[in-house]
Formats: C-alpha cells, structure tokens, sequence
C-alpha cells in the first residue's frame, strides 16, 4: 500500500463481514451484513497537532486490532484490498 495518513488519520483494514448464513439456514445478502467494526490498523499519522503547535503522539500502533465507530471514515480499496481511513477519535477501542 502506497498510503501515509496525515496528522491523527489511521488506515484500517476491516475484519471479514459476518457469516453469510443464519443459524436457521437462512442466507443473508451483502447487502444486508452488518458492517465490522473491528479492523487491524495498518498504517496511522504522526498525531494531533494543537493549536500552539505541539504533536500528541498516537495511542495506536501498526498491526493493533482496534474496534471503530459504526460509520466512521472514508472506504478505500487498492489492490482489491478494501481499507477504511478514519480519525483517532473515531476508534473506541484497543483489542487485547
């Protein structure tokens, strides 16, 4: 991937949809899935940068499984690989 985040961006690379098959057997459209919200980080920005110029670092790492908002950031796919890009903020969590 040929991508740098800029300031508190991170680019996230979300975990598989759910099953495709309810437990009765029903099959469930793309359409229908519930977006993840859970998604390995694969590259984030330097940090914030606040009004007197100071850079807060990032809390997240580089290979970090993280849990984001529902309708967080901006898809982007390249490579046939499907990226989210989204801001520190919008990350709720820190797996393991």
């Amino acid at each position: 991937m040929n991508l740098t985040p800029l300031g508190d961006r991170v680019i996230i690379e979300p975990a598989d949809a759910e099953a495709s098959t309810s437990p009765g057997g029903i099959i469930i459209p793309d359409t229908a899935k519930e977006k993840p919200q859970q998604g390995n980080v694969v590259a984030a920005g330097p940090g914030r940068t606040t009004d007197d110029g100071t850079v807060i670092d990032m809390p997240v790492k580089v290979g970090q499984t993280v849990i984001y908002s529902k309708y967080a950031g901006t898809e982007y796919a390249e490579g046939g690989v499907d990226y989210l890009i989204v801001r520190e903020s919008d990350i709720l969590a820190i797996v393991g």
